[in-house]
């Protein structure tokens, strides 16, 4: 699993580096925090498969951010920490954990429940892109292009946008959006309204009137993929039809007489 990105979030700078070391010599991508703010913004960056967690950080609880980790629904946790009462390991467990390691331990098992964590997601991998039509997301380099143009969007706007296009037209609440795009530093779910007009502003033909981002009343917002999917559609029958044409063309024309 040599492409997959795992976080390591450790105070202790020489353990940080001494498994992130491991890691890269194993084939991971590693991406290396040594506080819970680092380790958000780098979150949302890097989109990690498994994100390693000390239970105890200069700036907070290991165990809290095991909870928002689980709210974001994306990365297995796991979770490092001297603490080795059964409280504390049930504690973390429930919280989002998928597995706890106690201090100090083998780099050799480290390694293997580490590999057998990203078992789990071998039949689950998060596609590298999104594919609609029109629309292609670049989940990887987190680039957006659609009708043949890069589009620029903010962090922001990229995964509001990658989020709707994920569920694959379902409608999700403002607080569903809240919780999957956004720092959960940020409550209210009007922000979302904001954001959604900066959207359809780069990638809506009429802003005014929506066709791609449609607002679902008393719901919240869904991105028409039916609209996307037979644009593509139509341009393959398009392209079919005039790659039928000039071959009729051919066939009819008459051979010259020498």
């Amino acid at each position: 699993m040599a492409s997959v990105c795992v976080q390591i979030v450790e105070g202790n700078h020489h353990l940080r580096s001494l498994l992130g070391w491991h890691l890269q010599q194993a084939g991971y991508w590693v991406a290396q925090c040594a506080n819970i703010q680092q380790a958000r913004e780098t979150f949302y960056s890097r989109q990690p498969a498994l994100v390693i967690v000390d239970s105890d950080l200069p700036d907070g609880d290991g165990v809290e951010f095991c909870r928002w980790l689980l709210s974001q629904r994306h990365s297995l946790i796991f979770m490092l920490s001297a603490r080795n009462t059964e409280g504390d390991i049930v504690a973390a467990l429930k919280a989002g954990a998928d597995d706890y390691l106690t201090k100090p331990f083998g780099m050799q098992e480290f390694l293997a429940r580490v590999e057998a964590l990203l078992r789990r997601i071998r039949l689950n991998v998060v596609p590298a892109s999104l594919d609609y039509g029109d629309l292609k997301i670049d989940v990887v380099q987190r680039r957006v292009r659609f009708k043949g143009e890069f589009i620029d969007l903010t962090p922001q706007e990229f995964s509001l946008l990658y989020v709707l296009a994920q569920v694959g037209g379902l409608a999700l609440s403002r607080s569903d959006l809240l919780r999957r795009a956004w720092p959960d530093a940020i409550d209210n779910p009007r922000t979302i309204d904001t954001h959604v007009l900066s959207l359809r502003k780069k990638i809506e033909t009429d802003p005014r009137q929506p066709s791609l981002i449609q607002t679902v009343r008393n719901v919240g917002y869904r991105l028409n993929v039916e609209i996307l999917n037979s644009t593509a559609l139509t341009s393959l029958t398009n392209q079919k039809n005039t790659s039928e044409l000039s071959l009729s063309a051919i066939a009819v024309t008459p051979s010259r007489q020498r």
